[in-house]
This record gives structure tokens, C-alpha cells and sequence, in this order.
């Protein structure tokens, strides 16, 4: 039997502080878990890139670690909506392969209960990526689309713990470079069918003062458009405060964000926009994250618009990465059908799950 404390670690200043350690150990932990379930590090992020994130006053997040003999072998992650009627709270437990089945995962998680009792949490989500199985039964996705094994480790834990499955997201890699003539071709007919009403504009890193409000509404946006199935999403409220707070979590990240948004050219509104986190070193992988059009402006090619002209901005700014990741939900056919056009195809998949509780 396995001996075991559990705590929660301190967010530390700076990555160099003296009490960082336990907070570099705690990410390492999480590269090796998610590096065993994806199959490669693609999904890795250095400690310097992920201290940012926890620092983010809008996004406040707990983390509890799991020590067997001195050493961090498994954590838990606790975040929840600040704003005032959100009843969500976002879970996950990660336990290194070789100290599964020993009661960790389970303590864990009964402590991250706890913290959703005393938020008055009772939207108890998870967001979990299924190891790859080769056969075998699967869980569908109520949404219609897509599945998780239905007997890897993850989907046991949850189930045993009466989650159910609400959306399956699909993991896509874009293998660079794309073909210079036929992303200038592709973008040539993009705009083309966008139209003359609509505009790119696009920035690296800080968000221009013009932009500001734009850039908070899409971001706001974002929280409600996004297909989101069966889960609870409580529509974050943005501003320009609040962006200015996301630029300067960015500026501590060594990573570079790349930013392509659609201005609507009649009304000077931003309706769409679309971001790439670029990591320092040329050999990893560049992550796709925020992608936009508003409901409004849909139908005109802007969301293929925006990621060929972020492709064309990387390879022009930050070229030699090896490829592009992304997240998108199953039933996104209309952000699929982008996808697949410039090349994206499937390397994975990840479960949204939801457990529903009694007020406390």
C-alpha cells in the first residue's frame, strides 16, 4: 500500500522564486501524464509558459498535489467562473501511470469535492483526453458526435464517479509548412468570398488600444457561441481592463501570440478573430487557441479567412515550427469543414463531462 499526503502547492511569483519547486515539479508531473496519454509531448508546456495562465486573477485555480515518498506523483486541478451566477466548477485528476490504483486518483478528487461544496458548486465538469484504443467498445457522445473508448482509465474514473459524457472534441494536427502558392491561392480565394465588406487586421503579442473593446466582446462572445452541448458555460463578462489583464499574462509567457481579426467594414466591428500561441523553440508544436465569427457574420468564409491569414502571418513571422494543433467540438462541422480544407486531420480525442450535485 501506497503512503501518501496531499496538498496545495503555492503559485509562486516568478518562475525563479524560491518557492517555485514544487510548482516546477507539479508541471513536469503533467507533461509525463499527458505525454503517456496523447502517445508524444506534443501537448507539453514548460513551467515558465504555464505560470502565467495560474496567475490570471480572472481565472483563479487551486492545485493540489499528491506526494509519495517526498516526491509529486499525481495532482488536481480546481477552477471556477468568478462571475456571480456561475454554477460550474472545472475538475481534473492526473495520476503518473506507475501510481494508478492505489487510492491517489480517488483522494484526490473527494478533496476537489470538497472545494465544489464549500464554492456552492454544483455543475461538477471535467475535460479529459482519452488514450487511443485500438477496438473495443466505445462511448458516443450524446450530441451524435463522437466517441471515447469506453474502457480506457479516464472514462472508468468518471463513470465510477456518475459523470456523464456531454461532448466529444476532436485533436487536429496541421503538418507545416503548408505550400506557399497554395495557402496564397487559398487565401486569395477566401477574401474573395468574404467580400469587400469585410477586413483583416492582425497584431503579435499586446492588443492595440483601437482594438480594445472589439477584442472584449469577441472574448465575451467566445463564451457563449462556442458550441458548448450538455456543459455549463456562464458568459464571462470582458472589458477592456480585462483584456489588458490577458496582454499582460501573455507578456510573462516566453511564448508569442499571433492575432488575425475581421473588422466589418461598414460598422468598424470586430466580428471575428482567431489566435496562435507560437512556443520559443522552432522544433515544438504551435497551438491553436481562441477561433471566432460571430453568429451574425457566419456564412462568408471569414472563419477560413481568418486561420489561412494567421498561417501566412506565422510562416512569414515565426516560420520552422512542425506543426499546428487544435481543439474542436464534434458537432462543429462548419469549423471541421475549415480544418479539413487546409489539412488538419485527427490525432486524438478528449471527453467533456458533467456530474450535477445538491446544493450544499
Amino acid at each position: 500500500m501506497t503512503t501518501f499526503t496531499i496538498d496545495e502547492i503555492v503559485i509562486p511569483a516568478t518562475i525563479d522564486a524560491p518557492d517555485a519547486a514544487d510548482f516546477i515539479d507539479m508541471t513536469t508531473v503533467r507533461n509525463e501524464i499527458e505525454a503517456d496519454t496523447f502517445g508524444n509531448r506534443d501537448l507539453a508546456y514548460e513551467p515558465a509558459e504555464l505560470l502565467p495562465h495560474w496567475q490570471n486573477p480572472y481565472q483563479p485555480q487551486t492545485c493540489l498535489v499528491a506526494r509519495a515518498d517526498g516526491r509529486i506523483v499525481a495532482r488536481g486541478t480546481y477552477e471556477a467562473p468568478i462571475e456571480d451566477d456561475s454554477s460550474e466548477a472545472w475538475l481534473s485528476v492526473e495520476v503518473l501511470p506507475a501510481f494508478r490504483g492505489r487510492g491517489i486518483g480517488s483522494a484526490l478528487y473527494e478533496r476537489l469535492c470538497a472545494l465544489c461544496a464549500v464554492g456552492g458548486r454544483t455543475d461538477l465538469q471535467a475535460f479529459a483526453i482519452h488514450k487511443a484504443t485500438h477496438g473495443g467498445a466505445v462511448l458516443a457522445s450524446p450530441t451524435g458526435f463522437g466517441s471515447v473508448p469506453l474502457d480506457n482509465p479516464e472514462t472508468r474514473f468518471l463513470l465510477s464517479r456518475g459523470f456523464a459524457l456531454e461532448q466529444v472534441e476532436r485533436i487536429s494536427r496541421l503538418d507545416l509548412p503548408v505550400g506557399a502558392e497554395l495557402l496564397a491561392a487559398s487565401l486569395d480565394a477566401a477574401t474573395h468570398a468574404a467580400g469587400r465588406y469585410y477586413r483583416l487586421v492582425r497584431w503579435t503579442g499586446r492588443t492595440p488600444d483601437r482594438w480594445l473593446d472589439g477584442i472584449a466582446l469577441l472574448h465575451q462572445r467566445m463564451s457563449t457561441d462556442a458550441p458548448g452541448a450538455g456543459l455549463e458555460f456562464t458568459e464571462e463578462i470582458w472589458d477592456s481592463d480585462r483584456v489588458r489583464a490577458l496582454d499582460d499574462m501573455r507578456d510573462a509567457s516566453p511564448r508569442t501570440m499571433l492575432v488575425i481579426a475581421a473588422e466589418h467594414v461598414p460598422t468598424g466591428a470586430l466580428v471575428g478573430f482567431t489566435e496562435l500561441s507560437v512556443a520559443p523553440e522552432a522544433e515544438r508544436p504551435v497551438d491553436q487557441h481562441d477561433t471566432l465569427v460571430v453568429k451574425e457574420h457566419r456564412g462568408h468564409r471569414i472563419g477560413m479567412l481568418l486561420k489561412l491569414a494567421n498561417l501566412q502571418y506565422l510562416a512569414e513571422t515565426q516560420p520552422g515550427h512542425p506543426s499546428v494543433l487544435t481543439f474542436n467540438a464534434e458537432e462543429n462541422r462548419p469549423m471541421l469543414d475549415v480544418n479539413e480544407a487546409i489539412g488538419f486531420t485527427a490525432v486524438g480525442y478528449a471527453g467533456g463531462w458533467k456530474k450535477v450535485v445538491a446544493a450544499p
